[in-house]
């Protein structure tokens, strides 16, 4: 297994080095959730007229992780190095914005994203930061379709397939941002809240791909590791469109129905499945411990 998960690939330390500012525009987001929280429990959350420093708070933390998975995955778009510079730029000047926004104008009183009654200022604000997350979206496929290159998979093919599915559920989420801008806010017809599906799409980044990661630490074969990766992120998305519909047609997630039913067995076969590869890959990390010992273990973690 050693051989086989070290041979021609980079270190995560490397990785990071190479996107290390993708990262820490990415902690940025976190410091600012931090201050924010602070706040809140100093002087409580709302502020005159609109404005909630609490949604600062789950705004900036969200992009943080969201920028952190985005440069964790970076490695494997097998993206020229023009290409990583320019996705690289725009998306921290974008999402520096973005934080910006957010918070400033929570702290000044004001919704960022649905200015009411506010000043010219505030419109503009407003309008500019409509702009940057049609941007943010555009930029974000931009990447995604590199994904979806041969050149992508056949350098790492179970991390591949699984970031391809990450990428589909990431779409999903953009579309259901784009509809509550649209809607003008989260909660659509009787009892629907689009901000479950929005919120649920993105963490696909995290859990589909690592799965996938998972997989090459382990000795299944690799139509195996494939197998599980499909799995994995099949039912995530299934998962998905099955909140997506139930929001749509103005239902809580949370009422019992057939389409709630379906996303629960698709998110528990999605949970289940990426126990099953982490059982494995313990199996082989210890088997690698006791063979290599400790240093040995630390060198397989590429």
């Amino acid at each position: 297994m050693r051989s086989r998960t070290v041979a021609g690939k980079k270190s995560w330390v490397h990785h990071f080095e190479e996107e290390k500012w993708l990262y820490l525009t990415g902690l940025f987001g976190f410091l600012l959730a931090g201050i924010c929280a602070v706040w809140v429990l100093l002087f409580g959350g709302e502020v005159a007229p609109r404005g909630d420093v609490s949604k600062a708070i789950s705004f900036n933390a969200a992009l943080g992780i969201f920028l952190l998975s985005t440069a964790a995955i970076m490695p494997f778009a097998a993206m020229g190095k023009r290409s990583k510079v320019f996705f690289r730029v725009t998306y921290i000047i974008l999402v520096l914005y973005s934080y910006g926004a957010e918070t400033v104008q929570n702290f000044r009183g004001v919704n960022p994203r649905f200015v009411h009654n506010g000043t010219i200022f505030d419109k503009t604000i407003g309008n500019i930061f409509a702009f940057v997350a049609l941007m943010l979206v555009l930029s974000y496929l931009f990447l995604a379709v590199h994904y979806f290159r041969r050149k992508a998979y056949v350098q790492r093919p179970e991390i591949v397939v699984g970031i391809r599915y990450a990428m589909a559920a990431t779409v999903i989420s953009f579309a259901a941002g784009v509809w509550i801008s649209v809607n003008q806010g989260r909660f659509t017809g009787l009892e629907g809240n689009i901000i479950w599906l929005h919120g649920l799409g993105f963490h696909a980044l995290q859990a589909v791909p690592i799965v996938a990661w998972l997989t090459e630490y382990t000795s299944l074969k690799s139509t195996v590791r494939r197998t599980m990766v499909h799995i994995t992120g099949i039912a995530y998305v299934l998962g998905l469109i099955s909140i997506g519909v139930l929001t749509w047609n103005g239902h809580s997630v949370l009422e019992w129905s057939a389409l709630q039913v379906v996303a629960i067995v698709s998110f528990l076969v999605s949970i289940t499945a990426g126990a099953w590869v982490l059982g494995q890959s313990v199996t082989e990390l210890r088997r690698a411990y006791k063979g290599y010992g400790f240093k040995g273990l630390m060198s397989t973690m590429k």
